[in-house]
């Protein structure tokens, strides 16, 4: 017989994958009910006459749970979206939806489509059932402007939509231009999501990680404790490939799960990333964990320019970091052009691995 989420759930606390937090719990019932839903209501007919002779079901209301960082908001999405058993699910970063969404708005037009909107959000509505967002925020006026009728369609085309969020749902894009545009989507948020706020007085992450080693060297004696860290911190999950658009391009964070990204020095910083690309990875992780930071110089110059740039991205957005080096920030990079401005660098490797780093994130 099929575990429901709150059997899941206390499975995954019995096995110390999680603590027990009323507060999550409570979300669970709500959670299970939209999975029954899902489950045991046939998937709508797509096509041209699809509409004609049948009007289409309509979904329960979604969810927008909010609240403080590190309370477990996106857990219990992950947990709910692995658990729902159809194929039609898509679990993605806010931001990156977006960035997706106007990339494909603009092919339309070049294509001379009239209302690109229409055939965007249509074929969204032809492949998912579900969308699970993580981090809704809306900071961008092309995004306050396109919100609104692109979940109208969704909505209308039966897509249940569950989303995180670190802020209510009148707060979102606080003092925005033209804001008054954008009060319609908030209502419609409110009218088709159930705004639920997780209010657990735990920052799990910044209670894990508070007074925890974070930098680690050498590198490969530390792959059991990287390993158990992120187990930790993202309750067990193998974590999934997080893929950024980024200026028409698709950047890719190969693992990550619950806000925590994890990747190589190799993977990040031997690709042709610039200032953009490790901006957008900076926005959508709370927490990086990177492993295997090498001896930089003259060698590996260009890896080593990428690599501080990283360190600035993740610095000036507060990201928690952890990470594996071949020795210490002082001695990562000690001959060859490019020392002296390591010296930044490695003073904010130092500053990061404060306890509270990170904790001042918006």
């Amino acid at each position: 017989m099929q575990k429901t989420l709150t059997e899941i759930y206390e499975a995954r606390v019995t096995a110390g994958l999680l603590r027990p937090d009323p507060a999550q719990k409570a979300v669970l019932p709500l959670l299970e009910d939209l999975r029954r839903w899902l489950e045991d209501t046939p998937a709508r007919k797509i096509g041209l006459f699809a509409g004609l002779f049948a009007r289409p079901v309509m979904p329960p209301k979604g969810l927008y749970l909010w609240g403080g960082v590190g309370r477990g908001k996106s857990m219990l999405m992950d947990l709910f979206t692995e658990a729902v058993a159809i194929p039609a699910k898509r679990r993605v970063h806010f931001h990156a939806f977006m960035q997706e969404m106007h990339h494909a708005i603009h092919a339309a037009r070049q294509r001379g489509v009239e209302d690109p909107i229409v055939p965007v959000a249509d074929a969204v509505i032809r492949d998912t059932r579900l969308l699970a967002f993580d981090e809704m925020q809306i900071a961008d006026i092309t995004d306050a402007m396109l919100v609104g009728r692109l979940f109208e369609r969704l909505f209308a085309g039966g897509v249940v939509i569950v989303t995180t969020s670190n802020r209510r749902p009148e707060d979102l894009y606080h003092n925005g231009l033209n804001r008054q545009l954008f009060l319609p989507f908030i209502a419609m948020l409110e009218d088709r999501l159930h705004v639920v706020e997780l209010e657990s007085p735990n920052d799990y992450r910044q209670h894990r990680l508070a007074g925890t080693q974070v930098y680690f060297h050498p590198a490969g004696a530390a792959r059991g404790r990287i390993a158990a860290i992120w187990s930790d911190l993202t309750g067990g999950a193998s974590g999934e490939p997080l893929l950024l658009p980024v200026n028409g391009r698709i950047v890719e964070l190969p693992r990550f799960s619950n806000g925590v990204g994890r990747a190589s020095f190799w993977e990040l910083c031997a690709r042709p990333l610039g200032p953009g690309d490790y901006l957008a990875i900076a926005k959508a992780c709370r927490v990086l964990i990177l492993e295997d930071i090498p001896q930089l110089s003259a060698s590996n110059y260009n890896e080593a320019k990428r690599f501080v740039t990283l360190i600035d991205a993740l610095y000036e957005a507060r990201v928690r970091l952890i990470c594996s080096a071949a020795d210490e920030p002082e001695r990562l990079y000690i001959e060859g052009e490019g020392t002296f401005e390591f010296e930044r660098t490695a003073s904010r490797l130092r500053e990061m691995q404060g306890a509270h780093w990170g904790e001042d994130r918006a």
